[in-house]
């Protein structure tokens, strides 16, 4: 879901928002993005007690908007995540390309998609959509999808959200933007691998503002339907600007210098420096989130740490305490 993929989205001004969207008094939202692969094999364990809503990455269809794989082993978390009364949703596109879609998303062929996702939602009882395309996937036939998806969602009660950036921000339109229960600010990766030529930080709490002000006061998107996204993961550079960068989850940064996760960037002694978020930032940010937002999305849950360094427990613990 992460921008990363690529090298290796209240009201709105001419109606109302989504059907289902969040109401004042709920709690706040913790999304976290979590492997496909790993939630089919049970390879970790989720702290449900800690989110509101786990979406799944990624479900694509193949070229002819077939899903083909195997997803009959999803059941025992879907129904571990039900009982703690966790939302799982499939996330679909990604940061890669997924080019099927510009085929698949036309007139001819977009009602059969739908109808074969829907499909997918029913057979493994999950609540609904994550919308994750992204970049040149983005097209012309963007919103007639997500209106058409979301009609058949909110008719069988599910919930239709999306992951969206200021990076391709005029590639979705209002109506599109309109359909979604709430959307997801990925406010990360204003740098990364993929331009070694700009190094540092790519998720500072000034992006973070300046995201969810785009997304709230231009695009007047209430603050009810935004989550405002938190990476936890990191970029290094060094120590040549030509040197090739590389990327590491939170939880390697951690393990590896004691002290880094009050900081949010550690410098080697040849020079090679890390950018993430750490836990002061992240706590700052989740409090952002409970004035301009109504929650906080996680790129992504296996990247966190353990006990007292945990990225994901700091952000509960700042959801419940006072501005």
């Amino acid at each position: 879901m992460k921008l990363f993929f690529r090298f290796v989205l209240g009201w709105l001004v001419m109606g109302s928002g989504a059907v289902g969207a969040q109401t004042a008094g709920e709690p706040f939202r913790v999304v976290g993005y979590y492997s496909m692969t790993s939630a089919l094999a049970g390879e970790e364990e989720v702290p449900l007690k800690y989110v509101t809503h786990v979406n799944l990455w990624f479900l694509n269809p193949d070229s002819v908007g077939n899903f083909t794989r195997d997803l009959r082993a999803l059941d025992a978390f879907v129904d571990r995540a039900h009982k703690k009364k966790v939302k799982v949703l499939f996330a679909i596109g990604g940061g890669t390309r997924q080019p099927q879609y510009h085929r698949l998303l036309q007139d001819d062929t977009r009602g059969a998609l739908i109808r074969n996702l829907m499909a997918e939602v029913e057979k493994y009882n999950v609540d609904g959509v994550d919308v994750d395309l992204e970049g040149t996937d983005i097209d012309g036939n963007y919103e007639h999808f997500v209106t058409e998806l979301a009609q058949a969602l909110h008719a069988k009660q599910k919930l239709i959200t999306a992951a969206i950036a200021v990076y391709y921000k005029d590639q979705i339109t209002d109506k599109a933007l309109a359909q979604y229960d709430f959307v997801n600010v990925m406010s990360y990766d204003r740098t990364g691998p993929w331009r070694p030529d700009k190094p540092g930080p790519h998720a500072t709490y000034a992006h973070a503002v300046e995201d969810l002000d785009y997304f709230g006061v231009e695009r007047k998107i209430a603050p009810q339907r935004m989550n405002l996204g938190v990476p936890f993961y990191g970029y290094g550079y060094g120590p040549e600007l030509t040197s090739r960068a590389t990327s590491k989850s939170y939880k390697e940064i951690v393990a590896a210098f004691p002290g880094a996760e009050n900081v949010d960037e550690w410098r080697m002694p040849d020079g090679h420096i890390l950018y993430y978020n750490g836990i002061p930032t992240i706590r700052l940010k989740t409090q952002l989130a409970r004035t301009k937002a109504a929650g906080i999305m996680i790129w992504e849950l296996r990247g966190d740490s353990k006990g007292k360094k945990s990225l994901l427990k700091n952000i509960h613990r700042a959801s419940k305490t006072k501005p």
